[in-house]
């Protein structure tokens, strides 16, 4: 008996919910189909520049939200000229005799990223490689993780939320580092071509690293205070 009266207890009040759902959907209804018809009815309005206008429509776009555009990053891809071939069509000699829509097609204006993207790591790779089959040496992976960094910015610069290719690009950094700071041991003079060709700024490393601690800091500030009470004396 008692299920029974909850279920019509339920029944009850569902039927009440659509109700009133329904009323307010004509209430809704009604109140724009009335704002609608006394806007219609007021006068236009001089605004400061002298164009005519409505106080209720202003008085509405006040309330409005202005979306904030991110400024555009530029991107490494913007100097690879659209009428250019993928990667590896360019010495095919029958890709030079084709339509203009099968260009079209083997062209990066048809490209995806990664089609651009190894475009791009070839003419880097073009620059620092000692030999024409050079693929593995210290310069030539300089230059691909330079490129891949240099993507990696412009993801995290457009997507400041994106952690996984911030991670990404910390740890290449780190990588080319490491292969920069070899470089520039055993062979400076490709290590300054590199850094020139590629556009990298290089950091020298500090001479010694310490790590910073609250004792550290405090031992620091009472050194200083020492120093500076024998200075007075």
């Amino acid at each position: 008996m008692m299920l029974v009266r909850r279920a019509l207890g339920a029944a009850c009040g569902a039927r009440g919910w659509l109700a009133s759902c329904r009323t307010g959907r004509l209430e809704v209804g009604q109140t724009w189909a009335t704002l609608a018809s006394v806007r219609a009815q007021l006068p236009p309005q001089q605004d400061k520049n002298g164009n005519g206008s409505c106080s209720l429509l202003q008085s509405v776009r006040s309330y409005a939200t202005v979306s904030r555009k991110r400024e555009a990053f530029p991107s490494q891809l913007d100097d690879l000229p659209p009428t250019m071939l993928k990667n590896g069509y360019a010495g095919v000699e029958l890709a030079q005799s084709v339509d203009d829509v099968v260009k079209r097609l083997l062209s990066l204006e048809m490209a995806s990223q990664r089609q651009k993207m190894k475009v791009k790591i070839q003419q880097l790779v073009d620059k620092v490689k000692r030999h024409p089959d050079d693929c593995g040496s210290i310069e030539v992976q300089i230059a691909v993780l330079t490129a891949k960094i240099r993507n990696y910015q412009e993801q995290v610069k457009n997507h400041p939320k994106d952690k996984m290719h911030k991670r990404y690009m910390l740890m290449g950094i780190d990588r080319r580092k490491k292969l920069l700071k070899y470089l520039r041991r055993t062979r400076y003079d490709v290590f300054e071509n590199v850094c020139q060709q590629l556009g990298i700024q290089y950091t020298f490393p500090p001479a010694y690293y310490r790590r910073i601690t609250h004792r550290w800091l405090a031992k620091k500030a009472f050194c200083q205070k020492v120093y500076e009470e024998i200075g007075r004396a």
